[in-house]
């Protein structure tokens, strides 16, 4: 039985930018494109005629802008949505809207002409739609197909860097050798991807101002992991912000890594406090789950606890696995409240997950295993 690739829809008012993203996506044999649109009207004609799996859409377009396109579709027709934008600083905080308003991920546009990033633009451009075409959308029913094909693995196994391109696992079996045995604090190490920036927010708005120290990688790219800290901070009782090379990890404080960089937990006596550096994609993602999970185990061992949300492929599941066997107490979100039950299923596979829980129990769960 052939296989139903996932079908496209490009909306952007640049002709060049349109060429770029239907050669990088029908390239990828589970997709395929099924037609580009200047502007929001040509796109709404286009949907009549047949309905895409996923929409990668622009934000700012002739006629109609992208996000009051966007709105009416979920309000009328809701399709996963990708926005697609070049826009960044005082931009990216129109993406934040874009995620609120209902799309599914944000992505970078492309930048023709630089080979090593155009090569990492493919593999995060393909991967988001991929995990976008398998989301459930809040709230509204699935139909089959898309029941179906939320399920389905990839076509074959990509060959991806661990979390040895960027620091070497300690060297041992059971509780961390480099960590302290026990300290007063606790660190919360948490991952998310696809979803991840509305469950996130759900979990963050409920935390008390004293919370444990927590360091958060959410796939997004550069410039909106900002604007994502920002917002957050004007929602929470604790401090959240974007991560800087050298912060604190401090009670009361959430740090969220950087798009586009790395962050792992770093430990000077009982002081624990981040480092964020560049490298290549680790689980085809920059910044990596695996990488700060692996540097949480490494260096607070039992005094760490692990958690892992929504999103596609299998970023954090082997570094969880090294956070547990390392001492740490782990969770996992649950099929039900996941907007993509990937990284959560690759963990629990492994075997690796203390607590599976909903959504709307992930604080109170993870405040109980800070105290234990």
């Amino acid at each position: 039985m052939t296989r139903q690739k996932i079908r496209v829809l490009i909306v952007d008012d640049s002709a060049t930018v349109r060429q770029t993203m239907a050669t990088i996506l029908g390239d990828d044999p589970e997709i395929e494109v099924i037609g580009t649109a200047g502007d929001p009207f040509a796109a709404a004609r286009r949907i009549m005629k047949e309905v895409p799996d996923v929409i990668t859409l622009d934000v700012e377009m002739p006629r109609m802008d992208g996000i009051t396109f966007l709105k009416k579709l979920m309000a009328q027709h809701p399709i996963p949505v990708v926005m697609c934008s070049s826009l960044v600083d005082s931009g990216s905080q129109t993406l934040m809207q874009a995620l609120e308003a209902g799309a599914v991920d944000i992505i970078q546009k492309p930048k023709i002409g630089i080979a090593e990033q155009l090569t990492e633009a493919k593999i995060q451009i393909c991967d988001v739609v991929k995990a976008a075409a398998r989301a459930r959308l809040g709230g509204k029913a699935d139909t089959p197909e898309r029941l179906q094909r939320r399920h389905i693995e990839p076509l074959s196994p990509e060959k991806k860097l661990t979390a040895d391109a960027m620091l070497p696992a300690a060297l041992h079996h059971g509780p961390s050798r480099n960590a302290m045995a026990r300290t007063t604090e606790t660190i919360i190490c948490m991952g998310a991807s696809t979803g991840g920036t509305q469950s996130l927010t759900d979990v963050l708005t409920t935390l008390p101002a004293d919370s444990p120290g927590i360091v958060i990688v959410q796939h997004m790219p550069e410039r909106f992991t900002a604007s994502f800290a920002d917002r957050l901070n004007t929602l929470c009782q604790v401090e959240v912000k974007e991560a800087a090379d050298g912060d604190s990890v401090l009670r009361g404080r959430v740090l969220i890594a950087p798009g586009n960089f790395h962050t792992m937990l770093e430990r000077s006596g009982a002081r624990y406090y981040v480092s964020v550096k560049q490298g290549p994609l680790v689980s085809r993602h920059r910044p990596s789950v695996d990488v700060l999970f692996r540097s949480a185990a490494n260096v607070a061992g039992a005094n760490a606890v692990g958690v892992i949300m929504t999103g596609m492929g299998d970023d954090g599941a082997r570094g969880l696995s090294e956070m547990k066997e390392a001492g740490a107490f782990t969770i996992a979100q649950d099929e039900a409240t996941s907007i993509v039950f990937g990284m959560p299923k690759e963990a629990i596979a492994r075997g690796c997950v203390d607590k599976i829980v909903a959504l709307g129990d992930i604080a109170r769960e993870m405040l109980r295993a800070a105290a234990r």
